[in-house]
């Protein structure tokens, strides 16, 4: 079993990470799923949507729920460049990390806007989809 990291697929700067992800994923490591699918709470009826909506998460090989920042590192240990995000884990910069995602998962929509110009995907759904389909 790979590791499942869960991602909002109607969020742009969600899906430009997800895609770069992808790309560097060439042992498949990672499951990505979409939770704005409309089969995704069929799918997952144990796991709570405004939950997931709320930060990102990720479930490892043993079932084990993580979510924010610790899934952001988990996804790019196991591409390889890891040690990018590493610092974020450190104690002290972790409590100031862990923060400023949570500003930020709240407000991604809005931050998305101010940097690409898109609240949200268009005809709300992200390209990423079409992609992680074809895994």
């Amino acid at each position: 079993m790979a590791f499942i990291l869960f991602y909002d697929g109607l969020c742009p700067l969600c899906e430009k990470e997800v895609s770069h992800l992808l790309k560097r994923d060439k042992e498949k490591r990672i499951q990505f799923e979409d939770i704005s699918l409309p089969d995704f709470p069929e799918r997952y009826p144990e796991l709570n949507l405004d939950d997931l909506n709320a930060r990102i998460h990720g479930q490892l090989e043993d079932g084990t729920m993580i979510t924010g920042l610790d899934v952001t590192h988990k996804a790019w240990s196991l591409v390889g460049v890891g040690w990018l995000y590493a610092p974020l884990r450190w104690p002290v910069i972790r409590w100031f990390a862990d923060h400023f995602y949570l500003f930020f998962a709240k407000h991604r929509y809005r931050i998305s806007y101010w940097l690409t110009g898109k609240e949200r995907c268009e005809g709300n759904r992200c390209d990423i989809s079409a992609r992680s389909s074809k895994k």
